[in-house]
């Protein structure tokens, strides 16, 4: 009898918490459109009931994490005075708009899903993957592309298509070189992708040029991207595997399996028009429109993904990815936007405090003191050690962004992005703590250890270094 009232009340917790992460990201874009001091009211009463609900249905060893945040800013706010009850509901819309952003991106994901892109893709290209570094570089460049559709959902779907092709290529050394290509190219991916939540964040909290953060960030990713190819030359070499010979081996078995080639070129110039227009229409919007990144891409992402549906006529399909995603997909990501919820309090009540004009000023003695040094040298930093403290990526960013949007730091906002969104990618390579590296070790069972830093110190040191001599050759 106990057994069956706990699973009543777990299935009515669910329930409610779908229902209430559904209004809570709605409730966004309605009171961007429309100022409604009730819907404003309400918009900051789902947020505190997101928390509550959260915490009884995560496990409570998972919940520290957003506790922690919520008791800090509320005890801050207590002590800092102010209007108590005004500060807390702006604390806990202050991070809407990404939460606003994560519900709507998997619906990217649906459109890739419809059909075999990427399967068609590898086929089509396999004249240019009959080489190791050819292979690598395809596999860097596939997995960079597809993270622009599913975000770290990439480095499985994409290690599930490489072990496919490599199936009988087993041990360290073929582990390195797949997990090395997949994680060093969703990190790298963070500097320039616009539907990388923390990327677009960063943008818009420092009010930087989107065109040119997304350049430097393009160039500095396509030279890392490079540099993984050398450096898997060398790491090729230390383990003694021929890469190329089983890759030609093992390409021919999977072409007998593959599709009509009419078929793979229909679907690879397909999904290139499938990622200019959404990264198209995201850019030209931005230009034209006074939308910020955060209410922009959503909107486009849901237009975009409704007109493919509509033009495929395949409403069904779609109808059936609304039901499922809301069933099963929005209580999952509970824990994820009750950290964002509580960092948004923990934010709010930190900038009522005036801890920016500390920081600045705390920046300005050490300068005195070693005047070659400036902030920009630690702003990667900060992000890679908060990362091996278990926070993520987004995490990571909303604290330290939150923060420094109150700051008025004397360096141009697009080196800052580049900064923040590189100390971003190397806790990504790195932090086996984080959910990119732990992913990648659940598909291939090398532990996060190994998977993180152990395979990837020296690209990351390679990695600040560069990004170092750009930001600091521009200052």
């Amino acid at each position: 009898m106990n057994r069956r009232r706990e699973r009543i009340i777990v299935n009515l917790v669910a329930r409610g918490l779908r229902v209430v992460i559904a209004l809570y990201a709605l409730l966004y874009f309605i009171t961007f459109f429309v100022d409604n001091s009730i819907l404003v009211t309400v918009h900051a009463i789902l947020g505190f009931m997101l928390l509550v609900l959260a915490v009884v249905h995560v496990n409570v060893r998972h919940i520290k994490l957003p506790l922690f945040l919520f008791s800090t800013g509320f005890l801050i706010m207590l002590v800092s005075g102010g209007p108590f009850l005004e500060n807390m509901a702006i604390g806990l819309r202050q991070m809407s708009n990404i939460i606003g952003l994560l519900a709507v991106v998997p619906v990217i994901g649906w459109v890739l899903r419809s059909e075999p892109y990427i399967e068609d893709i590898i086929g089509f290209a396999h004249n240019w993957l009959d080489t190791s570094r050819k292979f690598y570089f395809g596999v860097l460049s596939f997995t960079h592309i597809i993270s622009y559709f599913l975000l770290f959902g990439a480095i499985p779907m994409m290690y599930q298509f490489v072990d496919d092709i490599l199936k009988n290529q087993r041990g360290e050394a073929w582990e390195h070189f797949k997990g090395t290509a997949l994680l060093r190219s969703f990190a790298l991916s963070t500097l320039w992708v616009i539907s990388i939540p923390s990327f677009a964040y960063a943008v818009e909290a420092m009010n930087a040029s989107l065109p040119i953060a997304i350049l430097q960030g393009f160039i500095i990713a396509l030279a890392g991207l490079l540099i993984a190819v050398v450096f898997s030359y060398f790491e090729e070499k230390k383990y003694g595997i021929d890469v190329t010979a089983a890759i030609k081996s093992e390409i021919a078995v999977v072409l007998k399996h593959a599709s009509n080639p009419k078929i793979q070129k229909r679907r690879t110039i397909e999904f290139g028009f499938l990622f200019i227009t959404l990264f198209g229409s995201i850019f030209f919007m931005y230009e034209v429109t006074d939308f910020g990144l955060m209410i922009l891409i959503p909107i486009v992402i849901v237009i975009w993904a409704g007109i493919y549906f509509l033009v495929k006529k395949r409403i069904g399909r779609l109808g059936h990815e609304v039901k499922e995603y809301y069933r099963s997909g929005l209580a999952s990501k509970a824990y994820q936007f009750s950290v964002l919820t509580s960092a948004g309090v923990m934010i709010h009540s930190l900038n009522q405090t005036g801890i920016g004009t500390v920081i600045i000023d705390g920046v300005y003695a050490f300068q005195e003191v070693l005047p070659f040094f400036n902030m920009l040298y630690f702003l990667p930093l900060i992000l890679i050690i908060l990362g091996f403290m278990g926070l993520g990526p987004l995490t990571v960013m909303v604290l330290v962004a939150g923060i420094l949007e109150s700051i008025s730091l004397p360096y141009p906002p697009e080196l800052i992005v580049l900064a923040v969104t590189s100390g971003s990618a190397i806790s990504i390579l790195l932090s086996p703590l984080i959910m990119p590296v732990i992913v990648l070790s659940a598909a291939n069972g090398v532990s996060p250890f190994k998977n993180g830093l152990k395979f990837n110190y020296k690209f990351a040191i390679v990695l600040y270094v560069l990004v170092q001599v750009y930001v600091q050759s521009m200052v």
